[in-house]
């Protein structure tokens, strides 16, 4: 489940947009400790995020010595979350013209998902009737 998002448009990079999210959840976390990345997050987001908001950003690196695909210690469950979103057709393509329906559509998604996980045949029944 997701804990926080932030939709920004494509002109701003990714550690750009890490910031707006980082910032975003600063205070509502009070056991967040160590957040995980990708090498595209890498630089000086890594001070940024020690010093502004007192966590560690820790940055998943894939080894130079293998070759092919290989799957990332945690950097998994951030792809797999990304598939589910294809799931449901208002984020299968980029519909949304603005950022905040974008995030609100990702929003439905998870707590739809939530639901199914908590209680899947009372869900499915729902629907089906």
């Amino acid at each position: 489940m997701i804990w926080g998002l932030v939709v920004h448009a494509a002109d701003i990079q990714d550690r750009d947009g890490a910031k707006l999210v980082l910032e975003k959840a600063q205070g509502r976390f009070s056991r967040l400790k160590l957040i995980w990345a990708d090498g595209g997050y890498a630089g000086q987001l890594i001070g940024w995020v020690q010093e502004i908001c007192g966590w560690v950003l820790e940055i998943v690196k894939r080894s130079d010595d293998v070759a092919g695909f290989v799957v990332l210690p945690k950097r998994w469950i951030v792809e797999r979350t990304f598939g589910w979103f294809g799931w449901y057709r208002r984020l299968s393509k980029d519909y949304e013209e603005l950022t905040e329906n974008s995030e609100a559509m990702i929003l439905v998604c998870m707590i739809h998902r939530m639901l199914r996980h908590l209680k899947p045949d009372e869900l499915a029944a729902g629907w089906e009737s």
